[in-house]
């Protein structure tokens, strides 16, 4: 461990400075937000995004970079909708699955390592999953819509920079943006935020203040907070972990260095930290939005407004109802406990 936090400590700024260069991209035409949610303003949106993908992926080309180019192509497609794109500094982006100009139910998925735009397919289907299981059993509030937002650059898993909130800190600035632009776009709308992985570091630094129904934590090695109530956050906090997931073997801790911190402290599936727990299954690291699993089902029930808080005695802060009216679905009970 020690050998480790060493290497760690010196292996960081080298890594930071060994960056490569990003591939160049034009100025977007619009905002890394929401905008108007109405029908036409998102048509707009989205044809005017399409058109800022063609042009990346032109000059993608043009620099020699193929593989970059052939995924703006693939993401240019017709029927693909992006109600944000910045082709910049590796590149930003925000996916769009459903009817987000009528959705009662919207899911904000923010992803961990390993996932940018030349590495997007994984993030797309896991997004189309869980899009699915809202639609398999919708209501009249509609079967919701999914967000994939992928609004920073997200560290290696095998990189230093996955075992510090250096990353998470950057980001979490635009996630609250982007996730206020969205309530102000969709004031009557339930708006969940789903954490995987590094991506429960970036909305634990950004929860505070934000109007949300939930934030479901799940593949977390920590948020850098020690209990739910840390967060700040009206939202009810959930965690949930697989069984196989190779993430419960981290050492939850914070080992403070001289330009950085290492790890982020307790595990969110504890009782300790007082998250309400979800029945996450058997699946491993990268399981938990595969179509038909168990945990896919739990954070769609979540999403829903269905699930109860599984664990007795867990945090769970009262949500504000006003901006939230369909907090009060009658409830599923789910079973489940925690990992520790």
């Amino acid at each position: 461990m020690l050998a480790a936090v060493v290497a760690a400590s010196v292996a960081l700024p080298v890594a930071a400075a060994a960056r490569p260069a990003a591939v160049p991209a034009p100025v977007p035409d619009v905002p890394f937000d929401v905008g108007a949610a109405t029908p036409a303003a998102l048509a707009q949106r989205y044809a005017a995004n399409r058109d800022g993908i063609r042009a990346a992926a032109r000059m993608a080309a043009a620099h020699g970079d193929r593989r970059r180019a052939g995924s703006l192509r693939a993401m240019a497609a017709p029927g693909r909708r992006f109600v944000s794109f910045d082709g910049r500094d590796g590149g930003r982006s925000a996916e769009v699955f459903g009817d987000l100009a009528h959705a009662g139910r919207i899911a904000v998925l923010v992803p961990g390592s390993d996932t940018g735009l030349d590495a997007y397919g994984r993030f797309r289907a896991g997004a189309e999953a869980l899009r699915g299981e809202l639609r398999a059993d919708a209501t009249g509030d509609g079967p919701g819509a999914v967000v994939a937002w992928l609004g920073y650059a997200t560290p290696s898993t095998v990189s230093p920079e996955s075992l510090t909130a250096d990353r998470a800190e950057a980001a979490a600035p635009r996630l609250r943006d982007f996730v206020r632009s969205l309530t102000a776009a969709r004031p009557g709308a339930r708006i969940s935020l789903l954490c995987h992985s590094y991506g429960s570091v970036v909305c634990g630094r950004a929860a505070a203040g934000l109007r949300l129904a939930d934030i479901v934590l799940y593949a977390s090695p920590g948020v850098g907070a020690d209990t739910a109530a840390d967060l700040r956050t009206p939202a009810t906090v959930w965690a949930g972990r697989g069984a196989d997931d190779w993430v419960g073997e981290v050492p939850h801790v914070r080992i403070p260095l001289l330009v950085t911190t290492l790890g982020f402290g307790r595990d969110p599936v504890s009782p300790a930290f007082g998250a309400c727990s979800f029945p996450a299954g058997a699946g491993g690291h990268s399981d938990y939005l595969t179509p038909g699993s168990v945990p896919l089902r739990s954070m769609a029930g979540i999403v829903k407004g269905e699930a109860a808080c599984a664990r007795p005695g867990a945090a769970r802060p009262q949500r504000p109802r006003s901006p939230f009216p369909y907090a009060q679905a009658p409830a599923l009970q789910t079973h489940g406990r925690a990992h520790a």
